[in-house]
């Protein structure tokens, strides 16, 4: 999860976006804004403190935007990190409590959600997980169902009962549909990607095509991507794998405070379980002989180089069965007759060689390495 969360940040900043960070726990009012209906909002921990006042856990970070935008420059892009909560029945991998990973940009353009989607493509290239992402627009959805003839006050039921196409069998969907007289757009969905040419709102999908092309990054028309949040505006995004049945990463395009903004929201425990990457200890133990000086000294040199290391004293053969304990690669150690010889034994833990070097030659080696 940590190794994670460096190719996370160290990709959220290569791509412009800053850090922040919000409360916890916040006033419910402001939990639910104006999306109470929501599945995600119905869904959070409500609780209250010494003055009976009305309080919620963060469900999500995306509507505490509303607060940190204010008086900033645009596009803001900022990044976070952390907890978020859903008082919800633990299942498969959803989970009470989960780390979210989010990214929004706001004062945003369909370049911006071109880049972020393209940031996903590197992010998951990284971890080694195979994906697919998968877009729509809401304008589109809303075009389709205004020309099948639904009722507009019907609109936001109807498309959270498309959400569930990847939840329920297409029959029960297609049950709940008939309530609102919208069954025939399951049909619809499963035309090809020429026959929405004929709705207007299509021109944005094909914008977001061709901004995509211009970074290398494939993406995959599904006209049924509904996303379940009503906020959404504008593009939505989904990306899949056929390892796992829930969402790897989500999100889209929504007004906050009337500025169009889009974001998207990778789950740190969906990428644990997915990511495939070395996990191996990448810090070098230095085993002190009784030379706690000479080891102290070297310690601090090769943290000045940018190593990771931490310093043992005591038995060989205790040291060396910590190390593998804890799958460290390298040991160095100092003894009274390696300081004679100005060098130290540096052995390499996988493979048993050991090699005497000087101190330079470990800088080097232990750079190469990382």
């Amino acid at each position: 999860r940590s190794e994670i969360q460096k190719v996370l940040v160290e990709n959220f900043e290569k791509y412009g976006f800053e850090p922040a960070e919000t409360p916890i726990v916040e006033y419910e009012e402001f939990v639910r804004g104006d999306n109470s209906d929501d599945e995600a909002v119905s869904s959070i921990f409500k609780l209250k403190d010494r003055g009976a006042r009305n309080l919620a856990l963060r469900y999500e970070f995306t509507f505490q935007l509303k607060r940190l935008m204010k008086d900033k420059k645009l596009p803001y892009k900022r990044y976070q990190i952390g907890p978020v909560f859903r008082d919800e029945p633990v299942t498969g991998n959803r989970f009470r409590q989960f780390t979210q990973c989010d990214v929004d940009v706001v004062g945003s353009s369909v370049k911006d959600e071109a880049e972020i989607l393209t940031l996903v493509k590197r992010v998951l290239d990284q971890l080694k997980i195979d994906f697919i992402i998968y877009v729509n627009n809401r304008k589109l959805l809303n075009e389709i169902l205004e020309k099948e003839g639904i009722e507009k006050d019907d609109w936001e039921k109807v498309i959270r009962e498309i959400d569930k196409l990847d939840k329920l069998s297409e029959d029960e969907v297609l049950n709940n549909l008939k309530e609102y007289k919208a069954q025939k757009i399951i049909g619809i969905f499963k035309k090809s990607d020429s026959f929405f040419e004929k709705y207007e709102t299509y021109s944005e999908i094909k914008e977001l095509i061709k901004y995509c092309n211009y970074y290398n990054t494939q993406i995959k028309f599904l006209p049924s991507l509904a996303r379940g949040l009503s906020y959404y505006n504008g593009s939505v995004f989904e990306v899949k794998t056929k390892k796992m049945k829930e969402t790897i990463t989500g999100g889209g395009s929504f007004l906050f405070n009337n500025m169009q903004s889009t974001g998207l929201s990778f789950g740190l425990d969906r990428l644990s379980l997915l990511a495939e990457i070395d996990i191996r200890n990448k810090q070098t133990m230095i085993l002190s002989l009784a030379e706690d000086e000479q080891a102290i000294k070297l310690a601090e040199k090769l943290r000045n180089n940018g190593q990771d290391c931490f310093i043992t004293y005591g038995k060989i053969s205790k040291a060396l069965d910590y190390a593998n304990k804890l799958q460290i690669l390298y040991v160095i150690i100092l003894g009274e007759n390696e300081i004679k010889e100005k060098k130290v034994k540096f052995k390499n833990m996988e493979t048993g060689e050991e090699r005497l070097l000087t101190i330079s030659e470990v800088v080097n080696e232990l750079k190469n390495e990382s």
